[in-house]
């Protein structure tokens, strides 16, 4: 299966796609996390220690490669580029691996006015349409904040979108967004994770807004999820309520993909 993750800014995304990645290792599943937000974060998620983040060579640090491949020049605006560039090497030779995960990180530009960062989102689009996953393998995209991947079907390939929603009008207003988007882009598997819920109002508050979109279940709010930050420490082994929780919906997404 290949699921994305998204949904507005700040609102979870990235410590769900770690503990689902870290839940489905622990299964067996072979696991490649991509991180796909410029604001990479997903390593820590995943636990992975310092000495290994050193290792990580993001995509877009592969300038001369991303160049060659899609036939132009990263960071230049106004060219032609490959949508199909040969990507078969690349997870290979620029994924670590901790505890069962291979990570691939899609990197961001250094600074502000660096330019279009179009070529590397072709890449990273052919590298996901390439990948064959066997029935006990799973990619988990940890997509940027916001609707901007979908302007460019980054995450068109993916069998399911999993929009991690908080109670909030703006978490909703995003939600409602990436729907729409998503599905003019072919993806009609759109699933919604209620997050940081402390009352059956903020619950409610979450159904009644997400209306026809199907809820896989909802992760309570947990001070112990602040601290494994503060800590820089992986959520996965500090809530057992969240993790517990994100088990059950991964049982449930599994089974709403391959029905």
């Amino acid at each position: 299966m290949k699921i994305a993750i998204t949904g507005k800014g700040g609102v979870g995304k990235t410590t769900f796609a770690g503990v689902l990645s870290k839940v489905l290792a622990e299964e067996g599943y072979g696991v490649l996390a991509v991180d796909a937000d410029p604001d990479a974060n997903l390593p820590m998620a995943l636990g992975i220690p310092e000495e290994k983040l050193s290792s990580i060579t993001p995509l877009s640090e592969i300038k001369d490669i991303i160049a060659k491949r899609t036939e132009a020049v990263p960071g230049v605006f106004g060219q032609m580029f490959k949508l199909n560039p040969k990507v078969d090497d690349i997870p290979e030779k620029y994924c670590i691996e901790h505890d069962g995960i291979k990570l691939l990180v899609m990197g961001t530009v250094k600074a502000g006015g660096s330019g279009c960062i179009c070529p590397e989102h072709a890449f990273l689009r052919a590298l996901m349409q390439h990948l064959l996953l066997t029935p006990q393998e799973a990619l988990i995209m940890d997509m940027e904040a916001g609707i901007e991947h979908l302007g460019r079907a980054t995450a068109d390939c993916v069998d399911a979108f999993i929009v991690i929603a908080e109670p909030g009008q703006r978490s909703i207003q995003t939600l409602k967004t990436i729907k729409k988007l998503a599905l003019d882009i072919g993806i009609q598997k759109i699933f919604v994770v209620g997050n940081k819920i402390r009352t059956n109002e903020e619950k409610s508050f979450i159904i009644n807004a997400c209306e026809n979109i199907s809820i896989l279940g909802f992760l309570p709010y947990d001070a112990a999820l602040i601290e494994a930050d503060m800590q820089g420490k992986t959520p996965f082994n500090k809530s057992k309520c969240y993790t517990d929780e994100v088990r059950a919906i991964k049982d449930k997404i599994l089974n709403l993909i391959n029905n």
